[in-house]
């Protein structure tokens, strides 16, 4: 995607700021008598003023021969028929859908929400829960139940009953009879949003007010809230814990205990890693875990002694969590971050929570009070009658004739006229998700308000050209950027690459603009010890190969000499630059802090490239050869008339 922003370049920079226009648009110019206006030629020139380098692009009758040139391309590529290839569409499809999602939230709600996340997340909160399972589409009887049951166990804990058994006797998440409810700490988005938003507004000690999410009902209580402790980046060393039936029960403690002494002794804690560690997840990698934040392992020993260390590569002493015995260094700790730099990650994070409902029903409410809408009520009574008990047990089949059903059902802002059939078709879908609600008439109500809903925003969103201008220009700038991409490809990179021929033709005119500097075909040797170069300067004298340097000179342990051999233009910085341009072992110079002494083997004199030499670059400027030839060529096809009273007109207006 960013080659192809590229091509975008200078006339279709996508921005959405600078858009309005004060003076009417009329015609600027028009290709085989399509029109192309003053409104977009400025708009686009205003936008990337301060974007080109190049003086004579700011020139205004320059602007307008790359302009129309830009256009002619566009119509070549319609001409060729590209805006019917599938791959163009599912990419033009993607990125609407991606310029879509500023337009389609509602961002009072969603920046309150952003701030909402981030206070919370200044803060962990403890807290241990009752769970009363209940199904998001229970009956109106089963929800009463469940209800009561929540109720009766909340009064029990208000009134003192110990809540951990309480979770051991009432809750019905599985994990409760282990851990009695406790949950351990987290902060934002660890939680399902209603829950999180329970626990966070709950004091210390206290028991929630009962909360409802999709799996039941919560009964919670808040053990504390402290600070949040960010996040943290270690290494650890595990050694597993015995199993029950292992003879020598201390052996995993004497083997943590022995590879601490080593760590003691300065032995290096990413090799024992390698070499002790247990957890074969991280041990290759010198025991390195991925960041974490509170709650995020199952091990909270294992989090409270990270979160302990205090000075970068840190080493706690071995202790032992109920996965074995470890001992952990400290990589990084990362606080938490600003408003400013976490607004995007938390915009991200809140698109994939359920905090996103919140958004979208406050922007359906305004859709609801935008757009004018009617039902029909005969044609619903007669559909809603085609939905029977059979969707309990998705067996559900629509009939050929409900399927051709083409009365209107509903009517969106007076143009949408939404079909009978296409209802019936989203209720047959709706059959996967296993709603429950009873009797069928309910659920065929609870169906199409959901329906509604989305035909609405769907709606809405089709409409988002017309609604915005500034969208339009956007998705019109994107949409023949993507075609002048595949035509370039099509026309002039894939031409230039194949046209074996062609190039080489060119090559033969171009030649002498590809030009070898004076060359060294030349050994570098370099150090920062003087003792060191002077025995590669000996060596070098006595031809020794460069390897052979490096290999008596540098051991396991020590590099002590560098080695850079091959062919070098004047001028690189590959060779010092004191390098006499004379075959021969030279005298030891010092660069910085290094010492160099190099061996010329060849001067190689300026010349001419060959034509593997500078393929490279002669593709590049063949590609702008058969560029500069192919506008002229579409200016032949292609009949361009451009008003000269308007852009008279428009250059007054661009500078006055």
């Amino acid at each position: 995607m960013r080659i192809k922003q590229l091509i975008f370049g200078l006339l279709i920079a996508v921005s959405l700021n600078g858009i309005a226009q004060n003076s009417p648009k009329e015609v600027l110019f028009t290709i085989d008598q399509k029109p192309y206006y003053t409104d977009e030629f400025s708009r686009i020139y205003k936008k990337n003023l301060d974007l080109v380098k190049d003086e004579s692009q700011k020139d205004l009758d320059q602007y307008l021969a790359l302009f129309i040139g830009y256009k002619l391309k566009v119509n070549r590529a319609y001409k060729l028929g590209l805006q019917n290839n599938v791959q163009y569409q599912n990419e033009l499809k993607t990125y609407r859908t991606q310029l879509a999602n500023n337009y389609v939230n509602d961002t009072k709600v969603t920046q309150a929400l952003i701030e909402e996340a981030y206070n919370r997340l200044q803060k962990e909160v403890k807290a241990s829960h009752i769970l009363i399972t209940l199904d998001e589409n229970a009956t109106p009887a089963d929800t009463l139940v469940a209800y009561k049951k929540a109720v009766e166990v909340r009064e029990k804990a208000l009134k003192g009953a110990d809540f951990g058994e309480l979770a051991v006797q009432y809750s019905q998440d599985p994990s409760a009879k282990e851990n009695k409810g406790d949950l351990g700490y987290f902060s934002a988005f660890r939680m399902i949003y209603p829950f999180e938003t329970a626990a966070y507004n709950t004091p210390v000690g206290q028991i929630s007010k009962i909360a409802r999410t999709r799996f039941g009902y919560h009964i919670i209580k808040v053990e504390d809230i402290r600070q949040n402790r960010g996040q943290i980046t270690v290494a650890h060393i595990m050694i597993l814990n015995p199993k029950p039936e292992e003879a020598n029960q201390d052996e995993s403690k004497n083997t943590i205990q022995d590879i601490y002494k080593k760590l003691q002794q300065g032995e290096n804690f990413e090799e024992l890693a390698k070499q002790f560690s247990e957890d074969k997840s991280s041990a290759s990698k010198g025991g390195l875990l991925n960041k974490f934040g509170s709650g995020e392992l199952s091990s909270e020993e294992f989090e409270n002694m990270a979160f302990s260390l205090v000075d970068k590569n840190q080493i706690s002493k071995p202790f032992q969590s109920q996965f074995g015995w470890h001992i952990i260094k400290l990589i990084e700790k990362h606080p938490i971050k600003t408003l400013e730099e976490m607004k995007s990650e938390l915009d991200s994070k809140i698109g994939k929570d359920d905090r996103s409902k919140l958004i979208t029903a406050s922007l359906t409410e305004k859709l609801k009070k935008k757009y004018p809408y009617k039902r029909d009520e005969k044609e619903f009574s007669a559909v809603s009658k085609l939905v029977t008990n059979d969707f309990y047990e998705s067996k559900m089949v629509l009939t050929d004739e409900a399927k051709k059903d083409k009365n209107t059902l509903l009517t969106i802002n007076n143009d949408r006229k939404i079909p009978g059939s296409e209802f019936l078709s989203y209720v047959e879908k709706q059959q996967k998700a296993g709603s429950t609600i009873k009797p069928v008439a309910k659920l065929v109500d609870n169906i199409y308000d959901k329906f509604f809903n989305e035909q609405l925003n769907t709606y809405y969103n089709d409409n988002l050209e017309k609604e915005f201008p500034e969208f339009a220009n956007v998705m019109e700038e994107y949409r023949d950027g993507l075609l002048l991409f595949d035509l370039m490809e099509k026309e002039i990179w894939e031409r230039s690459k194949t046209d074996t021929t062609g190039l080489k033709n060119f090559y033969e005119t171009q030649k002498n603009e590809h030009l070898w500097k004076n060359r060294l075909d030349v050994v570098v040797a370099s150090s920062t010890k003087m003792e060191v170069i002077k025995k590669a300067q000996a060596m070098l004298k006595k031809n020794a190969e460069p390897q052979a340097i490096k290999d008596k000179l540098n051991t396991d342990k020590v590099v002590e000499v560098m080695i850079n051999s091959g062919v070098f233009e004047e001028g690189s910085d590959s060779i010092p630059k004191s390098t006499k341009f004379a075959v021969g072992v030279s005298d030891i110079v010092k660069e910085g802090e290094y010492y160099f002494v190099t061996k010329v083997n060849k001067v190689l004199p300026k010349g001419i490239k060959t034509f593997e030499e500078c393929k490279g670059k002669l593709i590049n400027d063949y590609q702008q050869y058969l560029e500069q030839g192919w506008v002229d060529d579409l200016k032949k096809e292609f009949k361009v008339e451009v008003n000269q009273d308007v852009f008279k007109k428009i250059k007054k207006e661009l500078h006055p």
